[in-house]
C-alpha cells in the first residue's frame, strides 16, 4: 500500500511538472529570435503557409440581439486555412456593407476581437494569436472612432509634432478595440493630381513627406509592445502616386536615380525609424511589378536599409501578377514570384494559400523561403506582446475612443491644415456681428463630403459641418441663411436662383464647393475596394475623388462653377471655401472672388475649424503641400522638377496658380539678417543657417519658414530647388524670432554617376522664404571637397 502511494504521488508530481513546463515559444523571458525558431520548428507546412494569409476581417464576426461572436466563416477559415492575420475586421463602409446598425460600436468591437483571439487560443493546435490589421490613415476606420483631416490636410499643417500627437491618438483608439497594426502612413509622392488617391498622400515633396511619415510612425509605434501602440504599415512601396495618365495602379516610367533621389527617401526614413511593416504597390516600375520585385523588396529594403519587419501585399496584388500585369501564367507561379522576391504576407488569402502550398509541395518553392516569411511575421507578433496580451480590456474602451481630448486634437489639426489662398482687401476675418450671412454650396452642410475616403459611417450629431460652424460662431443677432444650390456632380436638382436670392439679401456669401470622396451604397466596387467608374454613366453620388475616381480634368464638376459665377454677379462679397481631395481648377475663382479658404477634407471637427478661421478665432498658417495647377496641360507642375527651368506656354506661363508651400495669414512677416556659416571636417560638414522673422502686421500669427537649396553645378541633373528644412513659428505682433537650421552631408547628397551617395564640392544657393516662389533671403554656401556617404 505504501509503495502504491509513493508511485501515485510521483505520477501526480510528474504530471504537475509537465503542466507547469512552459514551451519555449510561450516563454516571454527568452529572446524573440529563440521563440520564433522554436515555434516554426513545431509548425506543419500547412500552418506555415496559412500563417501568411491575411483574410478580410469584417466577415469573421456575427452580431445580433444575443451579442457578438465569431462567425462560421471564421471557424472554417481557421480550420482549413490556418490563417495568421485579419484585415479590416472592424471596418465599416458601403464596400463592406457594414452600417451603423450591423457594424460594431467600439465596445462591441472589443468584444468581437476578444472572441476572435479566444477562439485562436482555445481551438487551434499551437494557439498562435492573430495579428489584426486596421485601416488608420486619418483615424481608425471603424464606427465611433475620431475622424481627422486626410493626409493632404495633415501635411498642410507643416507641423510634425502635432501629427505625431494625432497618430498617437489613432493608435490608442485602434489598440483599445483590438487592432495592433495600422495601415499608414501613405508615403507616395503625389505628383499627378488626376490620380484618385491624392488625398491620402502628404503631397509632392520628399522631404515634407518624410517628416510627416516619421511623425506617423513615432505616434503609432512608440516602443512596440507598449500599451496603446501599434505597428505601422508604410504604403505603397513604391512610386504609386505618379501613374501614367493618372490611372490608379497604372505603370510608372522613371529611372533608378529618380527613385533613389525622390521616391524612396520617405520610406527609408520610416524604415530606419523602425516601421514594422511595408505594403507593396499595385504598379510596375520599368516592367517589374512591385509585388514581385526582388531588387526593391530584398536588395533595397532589407540589405541596404536593414528592414526587419514583414512585407504585405496590397489587396489581391499577388493575384495581379497573373491577372492585370500578366507576368505569371497562373496563381502558383505568381505566388512563387512574390515570396521569392521577399513579399511575406498575402492580403486576401487567395494569392498564397493553396497556390503557395502546391508550389512548396511540388518543390518549386523552397521551404526556407516560407520559413523566412513566417519568421518575419512571428517576430512582430512576439514584439507586440500578442502571446502575453492577446485581449483588450472592454471596460476601458469608452476612456480611449473619441474622448474630448481626441476631439480637441482633431479640431487643432483641422485648424492648422487650413490654407488661406486669397484675401483681397482683408475681407477676412469676417465680423461675428454681421446682419445676415448666406452659406451656399454642396459642401456647406454635407458631413460625409468633408471626411474623405477610408471613413466609417458616422452618427448624425458627430460631424460638424461648415454651416453648423458658422452658426455657432456668429452672434445671436446674425441670421444665417443656407441654400445648397447644386450637387458636386449631379445636375438634376440645381437651384441657382434660390441661392442667388439668399445672397442678394445677405452681407456676405460663404460658398462651399469642391469635391467629395464620400462612398455610398449605390456605387459599385472592385474586389480591391476601389470604386468602379464608368464614363458617361449618370452620376449617382458626389464622389469624384477617392480610390478609383481618377480624373481627366481638374475642373469643378456639375453646376458648381455656374453657381459661383451667379453668386459673384450679385456684387456681394464672396468667400469661397474649398473642401476637396485633390487640387482643383480655381482659375476663375482666384480672379473673381475676394477670398479663398482651402480646407481639403478637414474631418469631423472641420466645420468648427473653418469657422474659427473665417471669423478670426484662429489666424491661418497652413501651407500647400502640393502645387495647384492652372490647367492639366501643365502637368506635371511640381515645384522641384529637374533642371532646366520650365519655359512658358503659348496660352499662359508655366507657373502654377498657387505654388508648393504657399499660404497667407491675417498678418504679415518680414525676413532679415541671414547668417550662413560652414564648418568643414574630414568626414562631414555643418552648415548653420540663421535669420530673423518679424511679425509686421496687426495680429499674432504663425509663419511657416522654409529653406530651399539649389545645387549650382553637379555631376548629375538635380532639382531646380529642393526643400531641406522648415519650421512653423509663432511670432507675436511686432515681435521677432530667430530661426536656426543646420545642414550636413546627408541633406545635400545625390546618387552619383558612379552609383554611390555623395555630397559634391562646389557652390550651393540657399533660399529662405514663405513658400517655394516667395523667397525673401538668399545666401551662398561653398564646399571645398566631396563627402561620401
Amino acid at each position: 500500500m505504501k509503495l502504491k502511494y509513493i508511485l501515485l504521488s510521483g505520477l501526480i508530481c510528474l504530471g504537475a511538472g509537465l503542466r507547469a513546463q512552459v514551451l519555449p515559444y510561450k516563454n516571454s523571458q527568452l529572446p524573440i529570435e529563440d521563440r520564433v525558431r522554436d515555434l516554426i520548428g513545431r509548425m506543419t507546412v500547412e500552418e506555415k503557409v496559412g500563417q501568411l494569409s491575411k483574410l478580410l476581417g469584417w466577415e469573421m464576426y456575427e452580431k445580433d440581439a444575443a451579442g457578438v461572436r465569431v462567425s462560421k466563416k471564421f471557424k472554417e477559415a481557421v480550420k482549413t486555412q490556418h490563417i495568421g492575420l485579419l484585415w479590416a475586421t472592424l471596418r465599416a463602409d458601403p464596400w463592406t456593407q457594414k452600417t451603423l446598425d450591423n457594424g460594431l460600436q467600439p465596445r462591441e468591437a472589443a468584444k468581437a476581437t476578444n472572441a476572435i483571439q479566444r477562439y485562436m487560443l482555445d481551438s487551434t493546435r499551437l494557439g498562435i494569436p492573430l495579428l489584426l490589421s486596421e485601416e488608420a490613415p486619418h483615424g481608425h476606420m471603424a464606427i465611433g472612432a475620431t475622424v481627422f483631416p486626410t493626409a493632404i490636410g495633415q501635411a498642410s499643417t507643416w507641423n510634425p509634432e502635432l501629427i505625431e500627437r494625432m497618430a498617437s491618438v489613432i493608435a490608442r483608439e485602434t489598440y483599445a478595440v483590438g487592432g495592433k497594426n495600422g495601415y499608414g502612413p501613405v508615403l507616395d509622392l503625389a505628383r499627378e493630381p488626376r490620380w484618385s488617391r491624392t488625398e491620402e498622400s502628404y503631397g509632392e515633396d520628399p522631404y515634407l513627406v518624410g517628416q510627416m511619415g516619421e511623425s506617423m510612425v513615432r505616434g503609432f509605434q512608440g516602443h512596440v509592445g507598449d500599451e496603446d501602440k501599434i505597428i505601422a504599415t508604410l504604403k505603397h512601396f513604391v512610386a504609386y502616386g505618379v501613374p501614367e495618365g493618372g490611372h490608379n495602379g497604372g505603370s510608372i516610367s522613371m529611372g533608378e536615380r529618380a527613385l533613389f533621389q525622390s521616391f524612396l527617401p520617405p520610406f527609408e526614413q520610416a524604415v530606419r525609424l523602425g516601421a514594422g511593416s511595408v505594403m507593396t504597390a499595385y504598379n510596375s516600375i520599368d516592367g517589374i511589378p512591385c509585388s514581385s520585385n526582388p531588387w526593391l523588396l530584398d536588395e533595397v529594403l532589407r540589405k541596404q536599409w536593414g528592414f526587419k519587419g514583414f512585407v504585405v501585399s496590397d489587396l489581391l496584388s499577388i493575384s495581379g501578377l497573373n491577372g492585370s500585369h500578366a507576368t505569371a501564367s497562373n496563381g502558383r507561379e505568381a505566388a512563387k514570384q512574390s515570396i521569392e522576391a521577399g513579399l511575406d504576407v498575402d492580403l486576401s488569402g487567395s494569392g498564397y494559400g493553396q497556390n503557395l502550398l502546391a508550389a512548396v509541395q511540388a518543390g518549386e518553392v523552397a521551404m526556407a523561403s516560407v520559413d523566412r516569411a513566417v519568421s518575419r511575421l512571428l517576430y512582430q507578433k512576439f514584439a507586440l506582446g500578442l502571446f502575453e496580451r492577446p485581449f483588450v480590456d472592454e471596460r476601458l474602451v469608452d476612456q480611449k475612443v473619441a474622448t474630448d481630448e481626441h476631439l480637441a486634437i482633431a479640431r487643432q489639426v483641422a485648424r492648422e491644415s487650413i490654407v488661406l489662398l486669397k484675401n483681397e482687401s482683408n475681407l477676412l476675418p469676417l465680423s461675428k456681428s454681421l446682419r445676415r450671412v448666406a452659406v451656399i454650396g454642396p459642401n456647406a452642410d454635407n458631413m460625409y463630403n468633408q471626411l474623405g475616403d477610408y471613413t466609417a459611417p458616422q452618427s448624425e450629431d458627430k460631424v460638424k459641418t461648415v454651416l453648423q460652424g458658422v452658426r455657432a460662431a456668429v452672434s445671436v443677432d446674425t441670421y444665417v441663411d443656407y441654400v445648397k444650390g447644386c450637387a458636386i456632380r449631379d445636375t438634376s436638382a440645381t437651384d441657382i436662383a434660390s441661392a442667388v436670392k439668399a445672397v442678394e439679401s445677405a452681407d456676405v456669401a460663404i460658398v462651399v464647393l469642391g469635391g467629395s470622396s464620400a462612398r455610398d451604397f449605390k456605387t459599385s466596387y472592385q474586389a480591391t475596394g476601389a470604386a468602379s467608374v464608368e464614363s458617361g454613366k449618370a452620376a449617382v453620388s458626389d464622389m469624384e475623388s477617392g480610390e478609383g475616381f481618377d480624373r481627366a480634368t481638374l475642373d469643378l464638376l456639375g453646376d458648381q462653377l455656374p453657381l459661383l459665377q451667379a453668386i459673384v454677379a450679385t456684387g456681394k462679397p464672396v468667400v469661397l471655401v474649398t473642401i476637396m481631395g485633390r487640387p482643383l481648377n480655381l482659375n476663375w475663382a482666384a480672379e473673381h472672388t475676394q477670398a479663398i479658404v482651402n480646407a481639403w477634407y478637414p474631418g469631423q471637427e472641420g466645420g468648427l475649424a473653418i469657422a474659427d478661421v473665417l471669423f478670426g478665432d484662429y489666424n491661418p498658417a497652413g501651407r500647400l503641400p502640393i502645387s495647384i495647377a492652372k490647367s492639366v496641360g501643365q502637368l506635371p507642375v511640381y515645384y522641384n522638377h529637374s533642371k532646366p527651368k520650365h519655359h512658358d506656354y503659348i496660352e499662359f506661363d508655366a507657373k502654377p496658380l498657387f505654388a508648393f508651400g504657399y499660404g497667407l495669414s491675417y498678418t504679415q512677416f518680414a525676413y532679415d539678417n541671414l547668417f550662413v556659416d560652414v564648418q568643414e571636417g574630414s568626414d562631414d560638414f555643418v552648415c548653420k543657417v540663421q535669420f530673423e522673422v518679424k511679425n509686421t502686421g496687426e495680429r499674432d500669427g504663425e509663419e511657416v519658414v522654409q529653406l530651399y537649396v539649389v545645387d549650382e553645378v553637379s555631376s548629375v541633373v538635380t532639382p531646380v530647388k529642393q526643400l531641406k528644412r522648415f519650421a512653423r513659428v509663432f511670432v507675436g505682433q511686432g515681435e521677432s524670432k530667430t530661426v536656426s537650421f543646420e545642414l550636413t552631408k546627408v541633406d545635400l547628397k545625390l546618387w552619383g554617376i558612379d552609383w554611390t551617395w555623395k555630397t559634391e564640392k562646389g557652390s550651393f544657393t540657399l533660399l529662405v522664404g514663405g513658400s517655394s516662389d516667395d523667397i525673401h533671403l538668399t545666401g551662398d554656401m561653398m564646399l571645398g571637397k566631396d563627402y561620401i556617404l
